[in-house]
């Protein structure tokens, strides 16, 4: 891959950055951008932002703007981001226009800025602003801020020319923001956390301005497969107009923790299990746990009395458990478990008996539970309001110490908890079901 570095000789920063990256790699060393693609150096005149068509001049499949940035509220920082101009075209480029981006870049370079920063710098995305906007190749812009004392600050200027020549990019879920701040706060503990890569972000500032041709060209200039929504920088009314925007346009929408979970998935094994989702068990929220690689997703169906138990008496011990398995699991609306799980083909068998082992194994913890045979009997002991009542035992505090199992005393009469008691069984078959103890 060819990529071409490009500074501004009046621009500090710049400047500074490139001597770092001249420094470094007369000193040799392992540094996969150098090692793995061929670079080139280019120093223009006047300010990167007005630099429209440098593509026609460099060789390059990648651009890389090493550059200042400056703010009104001025704090040292690191920052990544894409140009393009969501209305007007104040500082270069054209209006309405989004240049070529490259998230799964930004993302390489944000990784190494932030553990590379010297202390005190802000190590962030930048959203989407100023030119150069008319480009057909992919670029980026690395800047140091905000003032002339970060910008010639040999650490920064160290630290960035580091970040961009460690830069090995992995495979990425590319995704397009909307919300947040100028400085994307959401979006970057994303790409820090998650294998999530923005390209194109709209700050709350502009939601506005987003409309169906926009995120058609966000989507087209970021690569991006899906869509991240900042919900809480955003009012409910602007949320719901973006959802269905982006639905309109078959844009797949994904919240932080979606993007999370699906960390370990092939991107294309993500999309199959979503797909069957709809399939067995529509409008259902998937969850995804220790499901990894890829493969061909199928159901896995539980005995949904086993499962909703189990869930009942041990949620939090369930589901930590199902964080150690090779799965997926759904709910909708109150059900917080669906009885039906995901996994891959070849892994359908083991897991449906993982499952029952778990869930036999939670409730025979219950004292109460015990093993008749091919059934689990739950037997369940509750509070009888009606048999109190019938003691004498009036509504209000002292029901609720019978409950709680303590005895009460009325006209001189002790009434104990398992006087007032109901005791109620329930079967569960499970075929072979000494295989799971």
């Amino acid at each position: 891959m060819r990529i071409a570095l490009i500074n501004s000789r009046e621009d500090v920063a710049g400047v500074n950055i490139r001597h770092h990256l001249e420094i470094l790699l007369a000193e040799g060393g392992e540094w996969p951008l150098a090692n793995r693609h061929t670079l080139t150096f280019c120093e223009v005149g006047g300010r990167l932002i007005y630099q429209d068509r440098i593509d026609e001049e460099v060789d390059a499949d990648l651009i890389i703007f090493i550059s200042r940035h400056a703010s009104a509220q001025p704090m040292p920082a690191l920052t990544v981001h894409v140009t393009g101009n969501y209305e007007t075209a104040d500082l270069g480029g054209e209006p309405e226009t989004l240049a070529p981006a490259a998230p799964v870049w930004m993302r390489a370079v944000l990784r190494n800025l932030a553990a590379r920063a010297p202390e005190g710098y802000r190590v962030s995305y930048e959203v989407t602003h100023h030119g150069p906007t008319a480009l057909r190749t992919p670029s980026l812009f690395v800047e140091i801020g905000s003032t002339a004392t970060e910008w010639a600050d040999p650490a920064a200027g160290r630290a960035v020319a580091e970040s961009i020549l460690s830069a090995a990019p992995e495979e990425t879920i590319n995704l397009i923001g909307f919300g947040g701040t100028h400085y994307a706060v959401r979006q970057t503990e994303i790409a820090l956390s998650s294998r999530g890569a923005f390209g194109h972000i709209v700050p709350a500032r502009q939601i506005r301005a987003v409309n169906p041709g926009l995120i058609l060209q966000m989507q087209e200039a970021s690569s991006a497969v899906a869509a991240h929504i900042d919900q809480k920088s955003l009012a409910t009314s602007e949320v719901r107009r973006i959802e269905r925007m982006l639905d309109d346009a078959g844009v797949l929408l994904l919240t932080e923790s979606e993007i999370l979970e699906a960390a370990g998935l092939a991107w294309a094994s993500y999309l199959r299990v979503r797909s069957l989702v709809g399939e067995i068990a529509p409008g259902s929220r998937v969850h995804i746990h220790d499901l990894a690689g890829g493969g061909t997703p199928v159901a896995v169906r539980v005995s949904p009395d086993l499962v909703e138990e189990t869930v009942k008496i041990d949620k939090v011990g369930f589901l930590a458990a199902l964080d150690k398995l090779p799965v997926a699991h759904l709910s909708k609306g109150s059900t917080e478990v669906v009885p039906t799980f995901i996994t891959f083909e070849e892994m359908s068998s083991q897991l449906a008996r993982d499952i029952t082992t778990l869930c036999v194994k939670l409730l025979l913890i219950c004292e109460n539970a015990v093993i008749d045979g091919d059934h689990l009997v739950l037997r369940k002991v509750r509070f009888d309001p009606e048999k109190a009542r019938m003691l004498g035992v009036p509504k209000g505090p002292l029901f609720g110490m019978l409950a709680g199992g303590k005895a009460v005393e009325i006209e001189g009469r002790k009434i104990t908890p398992d006087a007032v008691q109901t005791t109620s069984a329930k079967r569960i078959h499970i075929p072979g079901l000494e295989r799971y103890i």
